[in-house]
């Protein structure tokens, strides 16, 4: 499963993962083994009804039992059978208790038959169509089972520890299709419907049970698997399902999938498991994409077009992520929602690893890094936890960025500690070992000893059963008398705190290397592995001659924080030579903590030459942080780049500069426009950042009627471009126009992806309003609240959590209280948190940040001049 994560609170020094009414949480006993789960449905679409029978093989563990218990959430249960005999049962609308009137017996299955219904349906299958507001919305049904929402849809034993075969069967009007896991094995036709017949021989959860139902646009492919052992060569069905007239959108998006299979089968050895690959899109489904098993369902949202494939690389991740799964996930199945990190931390780093693959291993280090960030990023300023557990309140809370980011860390991290040939081999052995079953953490540790004889243990206690990562602190000095380079490295990480989830020190072996270059090219490196376990350590080393630069840890493949303490030579000769991209960037980074302009024209070089783009976008904004005139310069220059990605990240940096010479420059690209959707949307919002400067208030209006232009205009793909200019109007706290205006986008009607940023940019904007607006702010939200729709809830929440007002706080805990999804409920909570945090700040403390603005714009002109000056005398 892809999620979209919608919320990040402030720095709250690791607060606990574990909220209030937290608990440990366990499989249940098994009364038996479910062998095959049997579907019956028909579908009654314009009154939202779903009902059927409900069949159940089940194979009893032992003898003796005469009750079961299954999972069945707001369902109507009219009837339960055994073995075609009917039984007592009790129903509490979350589960079903059957009193057996013939206890179990080994060896002797029983058939369960159960004939139900389910009327509007809150989870786990979702009706989609057409209202007064969305008239052209399509007609579709489809099923979301993760974590444990089949419940909802069907009665179950939903916890991902049974597998079993399954089969779907369901009558549905014409000229709507339905498509499930496995292979169609029967249509039938009446004057008005059409059944249709799946089953799936090979066994899985019920999570990855689907439907989705649709007038779908059907695009055929096929991957063909000619290995030796798949003779005569295996063609397998690939097929995307799509709205009608996106056909071409469809092959954009989804074209690579048959690449993707050739080359996840050989990365995981073993072919492509199931009979098919379908990918359905649909439309307002709750997540990125869901891995159901051989039909992967994916938001509508990630289909592009031509223009967007220009630099939308989201799209294909998800593609890659999600297919991924079909093997770690589907194949080998998790026994218990703790471990789901081997599953998503695969998924997550198999985008790197098909980055690799399709764009080069520079690519590939880069999306890593972000990865890498988008862990730490909650870790710092949401809670920090290790990333197995089982202590929660709802499964769905582990699915955060510790599971999936983090764990993708983990596993480069094991394929650093034993190189790529025996990680690939135990990678192999892991899968193959347990195709078709169930697996805990312990399994893939136990794949890789099996394989390489490494126990990695070491590594999972640091990284996967406790919180945290090093934060070390590396100084470099040489000394030329006795020709050693000194290396001092602090982990500064705070220690454990009581309940164990905090950083303590790591040991780990770092790899250490120095650079030398000759004739402006980078040489060799002279590397050295040396043992980091204390607090402080200081090591020595003996080198012929001054080494240009110094690399810690060679490749950054070790999950960690780094500061660099070098000199500027070294530094600058880092971020030109170093043959890793994510050293370069870090070097980049204490290069503009050290300012000046020999740091401004280390990066301006780099922004200009490097030959990853990557380094490049990062470069933008460090310049950004050098508070040098020579900066801005360079950063305008840096907008004739030819790749979209680095144009748009030169563009949230000048949001920072905020100099005349950078408005005009952002300006002049709102008004021409750009091929990227991206660069446009990002220069939409990043004008309103500027003009929100006390430097450039006199320009609000002009932007203000910049933005209203390109709401009007820019209707578009995705909405991204008018996304943009919402997202700009809301950094003017105190236009009253600009809060008109999002206002009319919350309307309903509006594109939902559009009204979803407007709902949201409500709490940005709220922080600079008048009290009576921020009153008639929360009342809009208030009546939002009441929205059933999940996306609709999670965009309320948003805002509000950015409200500093304490009025904020009962709408938060009316949604806490009312909403039946527990990941609203959590951001909620959250929200709540933070409201209550920042709902003290003062206009006074505002108004002294504006001061102090200004200040640093002042200091800013004079250190430039006296830059340029000293520049002037050192060359005469």
């Amino acid at each position: 499963m892809k999620l979209h994560f919608y919320f990040d609170s402030e720095n709250n020094g690791h607060k606990s993962f574990e909220l209030p009414g937290a608990r440990p949480h366990y499989n249940p006993d098994r009364p038996g083994q479910v062998e095959h789960i049997f579907l019956d449905l028909t579908l009654d679409i314009p009154n939202r009804i779903c009902k059927g029978t409900c069949n159940i093989r089940l194979a009893p563990v032992r003898s003796g039992i005469d009750r079961l218990t299954l999972d069945a959430v707001n369902l109507n249960i009219q009837s339960v059978q055994v073995d075609g005999s009917p039984q007592h049962f009790e129903y509490d609308a979350e589960q079903l208790h059957v009193k057996l009137s013939t206890p179990m017996q080994v060896n002797k299955q029983i058939e369960i038959a159960i004939a139900y219904s389910v009327e509007k349906p809150q989870r786990g299958i979702y009706f989609i169509g057409p209202d007064k507001h969305y008239p052209n919305k399509p007609v579709q049904v489809w099923t979301q089972g993760e974590d444990e929402d089949s419940r909802y849809w069907f009665p179950c034993f939903d916890y991902p520890g049974q597998l079993a075969t399954s089969e779907i069967r369901v009558r549905v009007p014409k000229p709507l299709i339905a498509i499930s896991n496995g292979v169609l094995i029967n249509t039938e036709e009446t004057d008005e419907d059409k059944i249709y017949h799946w089953s799936q021989k090979e066994v899985h959860p019920t999570y990855l049970m689907t439907l989705a139902v649709g007038d779908f646009a059907e695009i055929q492919d096929t991957w063909e698997d000619d290995r030796q052992d798949a003779c005569p060569t295996r063609i397998v069905p690939v097929t995307y399902y799509v709205d009608k007239g996106r056909e071409e959108d469809a092959r954009l998006t989804m074209g690579k999938t048959p690449r993707m299979i050739e080359f996840f089968s050989e990365k995981f050895g073993y072919p492509y498991p199931f009979p098919k690959y379908a990918q359905v899109c649909v439309d307002d489904f709750i997540f990125g994409g869901m891995e159901n098993t051989s039909t992967t369902l994916l938001t509508d949202r990630c289909l592009i077009d031509e223009r967007a494939s220009l630099d939308n690389r989201i799209s294909e991740s998800l593609v890659a992520h999600e297919l991924a799964h079909q093997w770690f996930g589907d194949l080998v199945v998790i026994k218990h929602w703790s471990h789901a990190w081997i599953k998503e931390g695969m998924a997550t780093y198999s985008e790197v690893l098909w980055t690799e693959n399709e764009y080069g291993w520079e690519d590939a280090a880069y999306y890593r890094l972000n990865e890498s960030r988008n862990y730490l990023i909650e870790d710092s300023s949401r809670y920090r936890r290790p990333i197995v557990t089982h202590v929660y309140r709802e499964a769905i809370e582990l699915y955060d960025r510790h599971l999936y980011e983090k764990g993708a860390c983990v596993y480069h991290m094991i394929r650093t500690e034993l190189g790529d040939e025996l990680f690939f081999r135990a990678i192999h052995t892991f899968v193959r070992d347990n195709a078709h079953k169930t697996v805990e953490t312990v399994d893939l540790l136990r794949a890789i000893e099996k394989t390489t004889g490494r126990n990695l243990l070491f590594l999972f206690d640091q990284y996967v059963y406790r919180g945290g990562h090093p934060d070390y602190k590396v100084a470099y000095a040489w000394d030329g008398d006795s020709k050693l380079a000194k290396i001092t490295i602090t982990q500064n990480q705070a220690k454990a705190d009581n309940n164990g989830s905090g950083n303590d020190l790591f040991d780990l072996r770092i790899p250490i290397a120095f650079g030398y270059t000759q004739a402006d090219k980078f040489k060799e490196f002279k590397s050295f592995t040396v043992r980091v376990h204390e607090r402080e350590q200081s090591f020595y080393f003996p080198l012929e001659e001054k080494p240009q630069f110094v690399s810690f840890d060679v490749g950054n493949h070790y999950l960690k924080t780094v500061a660099l303490e070098y000199p500027v030579a070294e530094l600058k000769a880092q971020l030109q030579f170093d043959p890793d991209p994510i050293s370069r960037i870090y070097a980049a980074e204490a290069l503009a903590k050290k300012g000046g302009l020999e740091a401004v024209k280390a990066l301006s070089l780099a922004l200009e030459k490097d030959s990853c783009w990557g380094v490049r976008a990062e470069v933008t904004k460090q310049l950004a942080e050098v508070k040098l005139d020579q900066a801005g310069e360079a950063l305008v220059k840096g907008l004739q780049d030819e790749n979209p990605l680095v144009r748009r990240a030169v563009v949230e940096a000048l949001a920072k500069i905020k100099t005349p010479e950078s408005y005009d420059a952002v300006k002049n690209l709102v008004e021409k426009g750009d091929a990227s959707y991206y660069v446009e949307s990002t220069s939409a919002r990043t004008i309103a950042g500027m003009v929100a400067s006390p430097i450039l208030k006199d320009k609000e209006d002009e932007v203000v009627g910049l933005l209203s232009n390109i709401l009007r205009q820019k209707a578009g793909w995705n909405e991204v471009v008018r996304i943009g200019a919402i997202a700009g109007l809301s950094q003017l706290k105190t236009s009253p126009v600009a809060l008109d205006l999002i206002l009319e986008y919350t309307r309903p009607g509006i594109p939902q992806a559009l009204r979803l940023a407007a709902i949201r940019a409500l709490g940005a904007i709220s922080t600079g309003q008048t009290p009576n607006n921020v009153d008639w702010i929360l009342e809009q939200l208030q009546e939002l609240s009441r929205e059933t729709f999940f996306l609709t809830q999670v965009a309320v929440v948003t805002a509000l959590g950015q409200m500093e007002t304490a009025k904020a706080i009962p709408i938060l805990n009316s949604l806490v209280d009312g909403t039946p999804d527990g990941r609203v409920r959590r951001i909620a909570e959250e929200a709540v948190q933070k409201v209550q945090q920042s709902a003290g700040t003062d206009r006074s403390v505002k108004q002294l940040r504006e001061e102090l603005d200004q200040l640093k714009k002042t200091n800013q002109e004079l250190m430039s001049r006296l830059e340029n000056l000293e520049a002037r005398s050192k060359s005469s």
